[in-house]
């Protein structure tokens, strides 16, 4: 009798193990990666914790691991890196299975601070290494904190560089690429069939710099989730016009982090690798370009934030 329980328990703990290895390895396989400028390579999709609570962010992540993310974008500026932190460790996935990102504050690097921050941040992430770490804004001290990034990447606490929100400034764009040891792997920006930055995208091709796309789905603007075109391509392939716009991004070479605590949404956004746009549908998309972004601030009203 004995024995038969231990039996009994030996299945239930092999059950156990084999589910949470299901549940890890969902979906992963499907998302591809770009190979970086310093030969890292980086899941192509991830998710965004913009705007959210501590809470919701943390069940986000929890969400979309369980559906295959691997990819979570994030920022001091957010709030919620502690629990990007803490779905990390719940979700029993192996931590080299993750690809992190995270933005300084312009006020995590002002006098000198920008290592000090960084090791704030690995704690919040309950962490040794930060995959990804943006410059927020072109404004402040960048510079410096740049070179004290290098040093990061020298120690090992971080594994690349990227600047966000630089095609504010050409000027500012090339005082880092042009003159900085390490080049910025990403450029991190507003982009979507509404807003395809055409010109920005020339700015990083000499650089082999991917762009990544913040507002990938236009912040859910009501135009471009019901644009009669994407509906047709949508209806097509049997998906919604959330996941065309998604699979555009993918189809571009674009990163996209598109944010969700809906669950729905979330599975929706990733499953993206099953179909395929033709050339006439990415043709089509390609039309739709307006120029029109969603979130616009001058340079002077950035340079406004740190006086």
């Amino acid at each position: 009798m004995k024995t038969a329980k231990n039996y009994f328990r030996l299945l239930l703990i092999v059950f156990f193990f084999v589910s949470i290895n299901n549940i890890n390895s969902q979906g992963k396989e499907n998302v591809p990666t770009l190979k970086l400028n310093n030969g890292i390579e980086m899941p192509q999709l991830g998710i965004g914790t913009f705007a959210v609570s501590y809470d919701d962010a943390k069940a986000a992540c929890l969400e979309a691991f369980r559906n295959g993310f691997r990819h979570v974008d994030c920022a001091t500026a957010y709030r919620v890196e502690g629990a990007v932190g803490e779905a990390m460790k719940e979700s029993g996935i192996p931590r080299e299975e993750f690809f992190i990102t995270s933005k300084l504050w312009v006020s995590d690097y002002t006098n000198g601070k920008t290592l000090a921050s960084i090791d704030t941040i690995l704690k919040r992430f309950q962490t040794d290494y930060i995959d990804l770490l943006y410059i927020h804004q072109p404004i402040g001290d960048y510079i410096n904190a740049w070179k004290d990034m290098e040093k990061a990447v020298s120690s090992g606490k971080v594994r690349s560089l990227g600047i966000s929100n630089f095609d504010a400034s050409n000027e500012r764009f090339h005082a880092i690429v042009d003159s900085m040891k390490i080049k910025p792997v990403v450029l991190q920006i507003e982009c979507h069939p509404y807003a395809q930055r055409n010109d920005i995208r020339e700015w990083v091709k000499p650089y082999n710099i991917i762009i990544e796309c913040w507002y990938p789905l236009g912040h859910g603007d009501k135009g471009l989730l019901t644009d009669p075109a994407i509906k047709n391509i949508a209806e097509a392939h049997g998906k919604s016009i959330a996941q065309i716009i998604l699979r555009w991004h993918i189809q571009e070479g674009f990163s996209a982090i598109p944010g969700s605590k809906n669950p729905v949404h979330i599975k929706e956004n990733i499953s993206i690798f099953d179909f395929e746009l033709s050339n006439a549908e990415m043709t089509t998309m390609r039309s739709l370009n307006k120029d029109k972004r969603f979130f616009s601030v001058t340079l002077e009203q950035l340079d406004s934030w740190v006086r």
